[in-house]
Order: structure tokens, then C-alpha cells, then sequence
């Protein structure tokens, strides 16, 4: 399968969402953010970026194979006049630079292998939905790698739109493997897309929530002084929060502090509870917006 998305994060199974995105600069953008099933790194598609996919069935203890299925990839841009390589565990490379990032999910005797091809995405875009600082987050989750990136149209000797592309490397795959030949979803395939869709992969619980435990620590300055949030989360949840700073109390901190447990460490969900328990009331010449700064 060849597709595309819009602007969107995709994490890796195993990691925990918070800590790979920029939240303020996703939020702001509409971006979204979606789990895969497969491990790995987190990635950013826009519309300059062809994503690629293959479902096969083989031998169970033998289905992993970056190289395989990589492969058609590089002989197309090796028909278009580009050297590329597969280096390391699961990239391919111009010239030493990043262009497709693959993961790859093994079920009983099926494995599923995608792979994003930078074509001509917006990098800054990239870097800046990608941007965190490390230093909040503690946790045990895949930490993805950054790399220099590069896309394939700024090694093509001609022109070449996305769509013309994708038409090669569809061309190439039906013209050199035996039994290929295109499949159009059906009504029930449709249905039942939309259906895994709505049941599992829109949800917050998976998207966050799914995310390993993690400590989160994080302090600022605000009109009041400074402020300091370190919490505990599970399964997107706050199991334990800490206030600390020197700033004037003015009701008991530790009933605020009581009032975050069980709730969603979700940006909408704190501001909400900001807003119907008061925090201005509990911290002198304190604000909502300080306080939901200090928690993300």
C-alpha cells in the first residue's frame, strides 16, 4: 500500500507520547497524533511524505526483514539516478542523511512492514513538532533517535511530483513481483476500517494513555515565584503529584495536591480542573495558564 497523511505524529507501540512531541506547538498547529502497533520511533507525516506498507504471510521466526522490503525502494531511486543505502537497523539514507524510517509488526505467521519516504516534506515543520526537552520526562519507554533528514526531491535530476513518484514505485512493484495486482477496498473493508478506527486507534487511552509509566518533573517562574510539579503517571493517569516552590500559600497545598490523583494527564482535562477547583485561590498572584505550563 502507498498512502499519505496529513500533518500528523505517529509514536512508536513502546513509547510515551508526551515525551516525543512538542504539545504546545502540536496543539497549536492541529496536528495529530496517532499510535501505531509497530515499535520503533516517532515519525512526522505531512503531505511531502509517501508512506508505504506491506502485509505478507511466511515462516513464524522469520518474518523480520528490514532489507527485503526496503529494497524496492531503493531500486526505484536507483532508476531515478539516486545512491541509496540501508544503513543501520531500519533507515535508508542519501548521502548520510535520514529519508525513510521503518518499523515493522509481526502477528503468528504475518508480519506488517511500513515505511515513511520523505519526498518533499516541510523539515522545519518536522523539527519543531518534534522538538521536547528530555528533562521533564523519566521513564523506561523507546526513546527515539534524531537524525539528520534529507528528502528525495532535492536529489532528483528532473522534476518529479510526489504522485509521479508513487506511480513509479507502484509501476515497479507490479512489473517485477510475481502475482501483484492492485486490490480496491470493499464496503465491508471500508466499514471495517472505520470500525478498528473508532473502537481503538482515535482514542485517547491508546494514543496517550497506552504510554509506559513515567516521573515527570518540571519547574518555572511565575508572578507568584517559582513553581515546581513533579507527579507520577500510569497508564495516563496522575497517581502522584508534588507542589513544591517559594511561593505564598494561601489555602492547604496538599488538598490541591490530592485533587490532581486519578486524573488525565491531558492538557484539556487539568485546565478544566484548574478552572472548577480555583488554583488561583491556593497560590498568591498565581494564574491557570502558569500552573497548566508548569504541569506539561
Amino acid at each position: 500500500m502507498l498512502w499519505q497523511n496529513e500533518n500528523s505524529i505517529v509514536v512508536g507501540k513502546h513509547q510515551n507520547t508526551l515525551s516525543e512531541i512538542n504539545l504546545d506547538y502540536v496543539k497549536e498547529k492541529g496536528i495529530k497524533v496517532a499510535r501505531r502497533i509497530s515499535g520503533g520511533g516517532t515519525v512526522f507525516h505531512d503531505l511531502g511524505n509517501l508512506n508505504f506498507s506491506f502485509i505478507v504471510s511466511g515462516e513464524e521466526g522469520n518474518l523480520v526483514d528490514f532489507r527485503r522490503f526496503t529494497k524496492p525502494i531503493l531500486e526505484v531511486l536507483k532508476n531515478l539516478g539516486i545512491e541509496a543505502k540501508f544503513e543501520g537497523r531500519n533507515d535508508l539514507t542519501i548521502g548520510g542523511k535520514k529519508f525513510s524510517g521503518n518499523a515493522e509488526h509481526v502477528w503468528k505467521k504475518r508480519t506488517l512492514h511500513h515505511g515513511t519516504i520523505l519526498f518533499s516534506s516541510v523539515i522545519s515543520d518536522l523539527s519543531k513538532a518534534l522538538k521536547v526537552n528530555p528533562l521533564k520526562y523519566t521513564d523506561k519507554a523507546v526513546k527515539s533517535v534524531r537524525s539528520r533528514v534529507t528528502n528525495v526531491s532535492e536529489h532528483l535530476i528532473e522534476n518529479l511530483s510526489i504522485e509521479a513518484f508513487r506511480d513509479k514505485i507502484m509501476d515497479h512493484i507490479l512489473d517485477n513481483y510475481e502475482g501483484a495486482s492492485r486490490y480496491k477496498f470493499t464496503n465491508e473493508d471500508i466499514q471495517s476500517i472505520e470500525e478498528l478506527r473508532d473502537n481503538k486507534f482515535i482514542n485517547w487511552e491508546w494514543n496517550f494513555g497506552y504510554s509506559p509509566k513515567y516521573d515527570f518533573k518540571k519547574e518555572i517562574e511565575t508572578n507568584g515565584g517559582s513553581l515546581g510539579i513533579m507527579m507520577t503517571v500510569e497508564k495516563g493517569i496522575i497517581t502522584k503529584l508534588k507542589i513544591s516552590g517559594d511561593f505564598v500559600p494561601l489555602k492547604d497545598i496538599e488538598e490541591l495536591e490530592k485533587s490532581f490523583i486519578q486524573k488525565k494527564h491531558e492538557k484539556d482535562v487539568i485546565r478544566v480542573h484548574l478552572m472548577e477547583i480555583k488554583s488561583e485561590l491556593y497560590i498568591k498572584n498565581s494564574k491557570l495558564e502558569e500552573f497548566l505550563l508548569a504541569m506539561f
